[in-house]
């Protein structure tokens, strides 16, 4: 017989575990820096300083945890209603088409109308892409971790046959749209900031940031604070009493997976009309998949979602920096420390879980 699950107070389950699951991928990590003949104390400063060291640094940390808030709640939403979506890679995909298109079609529109609406095309096009994956499971009987998968796939042929066939731009060498026009971008935090007095160096931070936070603050109210994320929940936690409470398992797996495509596609905002002014091969560069780590780190939660995308930030910018100062720790080394707080935070949480009530002095659950 399996042994019966832990049962934890939430201020336990939802910040001691993953910090004592971090602590231990951080001590795993400090004797591999060790293996290799180098310093962990020394490793960590530099990791650190790279990260939140200066101006610049904590701008780059930034940049990363947005990203990681996208497609973290993205992963989050569909989880809180028993759904696996990772999908985050295709989503933001399409939303980077959908926000593409919209800044190079609708580029005689005054900024006031064309930002929000393009960001709106990003939104419809994550939404869209993992719709189709919640409809199939909810009335085909289709897993949502197999199609989100084939999708990620179709995504990434189709925006190829786009950039080179359709929307490409004739005069590069690379697949990738023209630039969009200046009021089609948003606008870069160091001057979002430099009317208030607050001189911050130029970073590829920019004001998706601020629809980050916002996106944690509306994550909150809807799943927590909300008829339907009440819905959702309870479909997550069982969904023959959802169903036999009246309410529609097809609908709320299609509206639980199409919020979370809709959120993916804030990756989309922040790489393609906040940094990279144009659409190109690759813009997720493996965001959405970290995704993956940010909401289990996170327990779902926007605060966990919001700790964990800024855990990811620094390992991401202050990784770079100590790969640069530190030759023998290569960036792939900082990947794998990466893949051992993903391994200790996912497959190894209920190993954690039983030494926190072992600690507490909490007992299984009869």
């Amino acid at each position: 017989m399996s042994a019966a699950p832990v049962e934890l107070p939430v201020w336990a389950d939802a910040g001691l575990v993953p910090l004592v699951s971090v602590t231990a991928a951080l001590l795993v990590a400090g004797l591999v820096v060790i293996g290799i003949g180098e310093n962990p104390l020394e490793a960590t400063a530099l990791l650190l300083r790279g990260a939140l060291g200066s101006g610049e640094a904590i701008g780059f940390t930034l940049y990363y945890a947005t990203n990681f808030i996208f497609t973290g709640l993205a992963v989050a939403v569909a989880y809180h209603a028993g759904l696996f979506n990772i999908g985050g890679e295709g989503q933001a995909t399409l939303a980077g088409i959908g926000a593409a298109l919209a800044c190079l079609w609708l580029a005689p529109l005054p900024g006031l109308l064309l930002v929000p609406l393009a960001i709106l095309a990003a939104a419809a096009g994550g939404a869209a892409w993992a719709l189709i994956p919640g409809w199939l499971q909810a009335t085909r009987g289709s897993h949502v971790v197999i199609t989100t998968i084939m999708f990620n796939f179709i995504a990434a042929t189709l925006i190829v046959y786009l950039l080179v066939e359709l929307i490409g731009n004739p005069g590069s060498m690379q697949p990738e749209t023209r630039e969009f026009a200046p009021h089609a971008v948003l606008t870069p935090m160091h001057r979002l900031l430099a009317p208030l007095g607050l001189v911050l160096p130029a970073t590829p931070l920019n004001s998706a940031f601020l629809l980050a936070l916002a996106s944690l603050c509306g994550v909150w109210l809807l799943i927590f604070r909300s008829r339907l994320g009440f819905a959702i929940r309870t479909l997550g936690a069982n969904p023959r009493a959802a169903s036999y409470a009246g309410l529609s398992v097809s609908r709320l797996t299609m509206v639980a997976m199409a919020v979370s495509g809709a959120l993916a596609g804030g990756l989309a905002v922040n790489e393609v009309m906040g940094v990279q002014h144009r659409l190109l091969l690759d813009f997720t560069a493996g965001y959405g998949f970290v995704g993956i780590a940010v909401a289990l780190m996170g327990r779902g939660h926007p605060v966990g979602v919001a700790l964990a995308a800024l855990l990811f930030g620094i390992l991401y910018q202050g990784g770079a920096e100590l790969a640069f100062d530190k030759p023998s720790i290569t960036r792939d080394m900082v990947v794998v420390i990466g893949g051992v707080i993903i391994l200790f935070a996912g497959a190894l949480d209920g190993l954690f879980r039983r030494l926190v009530a072992a600690g507490l002095g909490i007992g299984r659950a009869p």
